[in-house]
């Protein structure tokens, strides 16, 4: 059983921050960063400087166009007589060049290219944006933070819901419960990014309209304890409570509850729809992995889930489907077990088990590229990028003072933004910008429409 408890709210500090402004961080200057341009004269040449500055730039402005291989010779041979010094002032040793090769004069890059190897990206090891986000719930069982399709991120603080736009950078308030209702548990936004389910303590799911800032429906009796997980395939909302049941909630009709999954022993702490929206994965307390089928949960099966996952030894909260392998889930361990594993849920089978050595509290795969990225607590409270499937370390973001419970994907899927017990939220440059695809051709949608036609 992870840490992780309301208990805490009750003694919750007061508003002496304002949520969501970006905090000042100020770095320090390394030895290089100096307040003041001053010239290392041990790399200088005064004799040749003077001649640049006066003869050597008429002469070089009097240069006809010279064959590359002419123009290799002249940077040898100024090279082997030590002439090589094209700076004038010099603020610090010059790195060490690269080996030239002649060209041939036979051969051109036009008719001969090379194909160059795809370069390492740059993998920034700090966040680009901190916010402060006071009230945050140290809880490791809820789910606070989710970004939208229309690029507004939900974070809640204590018993209000506030929004990011991260277009602007400007943030709204959505609402504030009730103390007898909250704290907030969960946050979802459904996939039109405008309409946004708000879990509570009280067991209750609010439904918003985010452009009109409006209540739209309150959908009860679905629990018997707080809401701390949620889902949407299309106009289903999926929720999860601590009472160990999933409900799949029909928004669209007054009678919302048309199914009812019940397999876990404890709370459920992470809901899941794969892309097809045919499978969910389930996460509880109880250590715990369903996959649920909506053919074998709506058929008169006794068993209702498609898998029963018993291999964690600790409560399983992050849970991810990757976007170019359909049956292929990951799953991440609580403190007892520490482990990222790797499913096939056609069959059940584990493929693959990691342990990462701390508390895995959330996963993200790359939308661009073949890798996935985890979240921990302690000891070093960091995010890790993992290159699938060596499953070799990439990168390791380290800010966070406390275990880092919540992540969100912005929908171009370039940044995360990372939630944690230290009351910030911070965002990441780590999946990089994704290559421009070459344009499709167009597609005709009729039927047939590849045949030719007579008439």
């Amino acid at each position: 059983m992870d840490a992780g408890s309301l208990n805490s709210f009750s003694n919750l500090k007061g508003q002496s921050r304002c949520p969501l402004q970006e905090q000042l961080l100020f770095r320090k200057n390394s030895k290089e960063n100096m307040d003041r341009f001053i010239p290392n004269r041990s790399a200088m040449d005064f004799d040749y400087a003077h001649y640049m500055l006066t003869d050597g730039r008429k002469i070089k402005e009097n240069q006809t166009v010279c064959s590359p291989a002419r123009e290799a010779y002249r940077k040898q041979l100024a090279e082997t007589l030590n002439m090589n010094r094209t700076r004038i002032l010099a603020f610090k040793n010059k790195p060490p060049a690269p080996v030239e090769l002649f060209p041939s004069e036979h051969s051109t890059t036009s008719v001969h290219p090379t194909k160059s190897a795809k370069p390492r990206r740059h993998i920034p090891q700090s966040s680009e944006r901190t916010l402060d986000a006071p009230d945050l719930v140290d809880d490791f069982y809820l789910n606070l933070l989710d970004w939208g399709s229309s690029n507004v991120l939900a974070i809640a603080l204590g018993n209000t819901v506030y929004l990011w736009d991260a277009s602007d950078s400007s943030t709204s308030e959505l609402v504030t419960v009730d103390d007898e209702n909250g704290p907030v548990t969960s946050v979802s936004w459904a996939p039109d990014g405008r309409h946004i389910a708000i879990g509570l303590n009280n067991s209750e799911v609010q439904l918003w309209d985010s452009a009109s800032n409006r209540q739209l429906r309150t959908l009860r009796e679905c629990h018997r304890s707080r809401v701390g997980s949620m889902a949407w395939n299309n106009h289903i909302l999926t929720t999860g409570g601590m009472d160990g049941q999933i409900v799949n909630n029909d928004v669209r009709i007054r009678s919302h509850v048309v199914e009812t999954y019940r397999g876990h022993q404890q709370e459920v702490c992470g809901l899941k729809w794969s892309a097809s929206g045919q499978q969910l994965a389930s996460g509880g307390n109880d250590n715990v992995v369903h996959i649920w089928d909506r053919s074998m949960a709506s058929s008169n099966s006794p068993t209702q889930w498609l898998h029963r996952l018993e291999e964690h030894t600790s409560a399983v909260k992050a849970l991810a489907w990757c976007p170019f392998q359909s049956n292929l889930l990951a799953t991440g361990g609580g403190g007892g077990d520490r482990t990222i594993k790797f499913w096939n849920t056609h069959t059940g089978a584990c493929l693959n088990s990691v342990d990462t050595g701390s508390q895995v509290c959330s996963l993200l795969w790359s939308k661009n590229e073949r890798e996935l990225l985890s979240s921990h607590g302690f000891t070093q409270n960091q995010l890790t990028l993992w290159k699938y499937p060596s499953m070799v370390k990439m990168a390791e973001l380290t800010g966070h003072t406390s275990r880092v419970l919540y992540m969100a994907q912005s929908p171009d899927g370039c940044t995360v933004a990372s939630a944690a017990g230290d009351e910030t939220l911070r965002f990441w440059n780590v999946f990089g910008v994704p290559e421009v695809a070459k344009t499709a051709p167009k597609v005709n949608r009729e039927p047939f429409s590849h045949l030719n036609r007579i008439r």
